[in-house]
């Protein structure tokens, strides 16, 4: 099955999809930052077809699947919320269009689980309705990505779309939850901090330390005497997981933890793993792209282990295995 990776940011849906043997036959991404690395992991030679807004569906190759992680600021909780009123909220528009061209058999596409509730539900219920007005049975569900073998608590809305005059009898089965291995397979390459009043990193996390929700409660020796603790620390709270790590964002680039008595920041090459994209492919772009800008990625990315799952959910239904 030949698969369009629409939104694609750095290809994660593209590696869950490629690892149950989909064929990606091109993308499609705006930000010149995120092509980087996808050409880094999948090579110089890939064609990006840029704004989707602005591309002809007769331009594009036939394929069968899109995948698309359509832009989530606009739903997103961290962020104003202004829903399809937004530029960006109209990309699901520009998205269905290329179905309805290309009379499209399947597509999946991931959001954040706030787009279910925002403007109490009806924004979620209109985008419900356009998909099936443009010729589409639609199965939604939250999943987390902490249940699919990656420890990140990380919940989004997959939507999957099967043309009606393709559905059966046969129910849509979501896939079952798996295991997450230990985080400390994850934290390997983080920053060390050093304890001094040069380092703005730990001077930050005093503040956290010592203000009037947090003073008293720990201390610097406390927190580091216990291997990958991982502290997050968000405006004046200070939380504390073990074995797990919270949502990776695009403004999120505070997590910290402990390793072997110290305190570290959590390196864009760690947010990559977090992401379920291989090391050798993380590798590829460690020391070639800022730490911030790896995390900003990763923030923005599909979780590959899920995709993958979603994938054979799709594949079981159609029982297309070509």
């Amino acid at each position: 099955m030949r698969f369009f990776d629409f939104c694609a940011g750095i290809g994660t849906g593209r590696m869950g999809l490629e690892n149950i043997g989909l064929q990606c036959i091109g993308f499609s991404e705006i930000d010149i930052d995120s092509e980087y690395t996808y050409q880094a992991f999948f090579g110089q030679a890939e064609k990006n077809y840029g704004d989707l807004m602005e591309i002809n569906p007769n331009d594009l190759p036939d394929f069968e699947l899109m995948i698309a992680g359509f832009p989530c600021q606009s739903f997103s909780i961290v962020g104003q919320r202004k829903g399809i009123e937004d530029d960006r909220g109209q990309i699901i528009y520009g998205l269905i269009n290329i179905m309805k061209a290309k009379h499209l058999p399947y597509f999946i596409l991931e959001n954040v689980k706030g787009l279910m509730n925002h403007d109490r539900g009806k924004t979620f219920t209109i985008i419900l309705n356009d998909l099936n007005q443009a010729g589409y049975q639609v199965y939604h569900q939250v999943l987390n990505s902490i249940d699919y073998g990656i420890p990140q608590m990380r919940e989004r809305i997959y939507l999957i779309g099967i043309r009606k005059d393709l559905v059966t009898h046969q129910l849509f089965s979501w896939a079952e939850p798996i295991d997450s291995p230990n985080l400390r397979n994850y934290l390997i390459d983080g920053i060390e901090i050093e304890l001094n009043e040069k380092n703005k990193t730990y001077q930050t996390f005093l503040k956290y330390l010592n203000n009037k929700y947090n003073q008293g409660l720990f201390t610097i020796e406390q927190l580091c005497s216990e291997d990958y603790l991982v502290l997050d620390t968000r405006q004046s709270d200070l939380r504390l997981y073990k074995n797990k790590i919270p949502t990776l964002r695009t403004g999120r680039h505070g997590i910290l933890y402990t390793r072997e008595g110290k305190l570290r920041k959590l390196s864009g090459f760690e947010s990559l793993l977090l992401q379920g994209i291989p090391k050798y492919l993380a590798e590829r772009v460690k020391g070639k792209i800022s730490d911030s800008r790896l995390l900003s990625q990763a923030g923005n990315a599909m979780t590959v282990s899920v995709i993958e799952a979603i994938g054979c959910s799709v594949l079981n239904y159609t029982r297309y295995y070509g």
